[in-house]
């Protein structure tokens, strides 16, 4: 039985202890969030903006007015008790499809970034990795995408295709995947000399699994740093080719397509292009101050 015993402990305390250090970094993580208060904000701005992409359907006041609804009895109402943001021309609660905009937003976030990190990150890890010519062409290819601005880029690619949301989020991505590969490439060529990785290779294992199964988890710090910085340009790209009418198609409620239809009355109805401006300016701090709170906390240094 003290033979048994002896060997159950020897089984299961190491990962008692490797339960228990990653419980403490963690910790140490969230406290070092925490003790920064710009970070926090960056937080709870982050969730708030999620959370009410979320829920929209629920707590947007009038719910129908994110659809093609019509309310000309109370078109451009400032912002009152009853409509805290005020009205548009067509007489649509701006609150309401506001927060359905934030859908729109988080969801242009996810699935370009989603994409951009998709295309970004292998090519980055096959080129750092195998080096030689794989690494010339791939960081060749990704300086000619570099060196044209992304919303040119995007805006180029839109125009080429049906302007839609879908359309949007797929050239957007088309101008940010770049980015990851150079960022990745470098990490990998900063680790690719580790001793954890000498031991993969001198057990045999192929460049694939190195590469994702020991290189890739190592290089998950900058990454995420990269992508929370990220999100908020994204949905501001986003919000600009909405803004020229190459983004999602009335009546779908869109920050940039809302500013843009405010714009003319700017001086007499502000609130219909201001309180989506608010939006996308409230959006795109949060992200930035919660990247900078990730990048104190895992100590890397990540060009935007």
């Amino acid at each position: 039985m003290s033979g048994g015993t002896s060997g159950r402990l020897a089984q299961y305390v190491p990962g008692d202890l490797v339960d228990g250090r990653r419980r403490e970094r963690l910790r140490r993580a969230w406290l070092r969030l925490t003790s920064s208060s710009l970070s926090l904000v960056g937080l709870v701005v982050v969730a708030v903006v999620i959370l009410s992409a979320v829920f929209a359907p629920t707590i947007a006041p009038y719910p129908e007015d994110a659809g093609d609804s019509l309310n000309f009895d109370r078109q451009s109402q400032s912002p009152s008790l009853d409509h805290p943001m005020g009205t548009d021309t067509l007489g649509r609660d701006i609150l309401s499809r506001v927060l359905f905009g934030a859908r729109i937003s988080v969801m242009m976030g996810f699935v370009v970034l989603s994409i951009a990190i998709g295309i970004g990150v292998p090519l980055g890890l096959i080129a750092g990795y195998l080096g030689g010519w794989p690494n010339v062409l791939v960081m060749r290819t990704t300086d000619v995408f570099l060196s044209i601005p992304p919303i040119l880029l995007a805006l180029v690619v839109t125009a080429a295709l049906e302007p839609n949301l879908w359309n949007a989020m797929i050239a957007i991505a088309f101008a940010w995947w770049p980015w990851y590969t150079r960022l990745i490439q470098g990490e990998v060529l900063s680790v690719k000399e580790e001793e954890f990785v000498e031991a993969s290779e001198s057990l045999g294992a192929g460049w694939f699994r190195t590469t994702f199964r020991e290189i890739l988890p190592n290089v998950i710090a900058p990454l995420t740093v990269k992508a929370t910085l990220d999100f908020g340009f994204v949905i501001l790209t986003g919000a600009a080719l909405a803004f020229l009418g190459l983004g999602a198609r009335p009546p779908t409620p869109s920050w940039g397509a809302m500013i843009a239809q405010g714009r003319g009355n700017v001086t007499n109805f502000w609130w219909i292009a201001t309180m989506p401006g608010l939006a996308i300016s409230f959006t795109v701090l949060g992200f930035n101050l919660l990247g900078d709170g990730l990048r104190d906390i895992f100590d890397v240094d990540v060009q935007q």
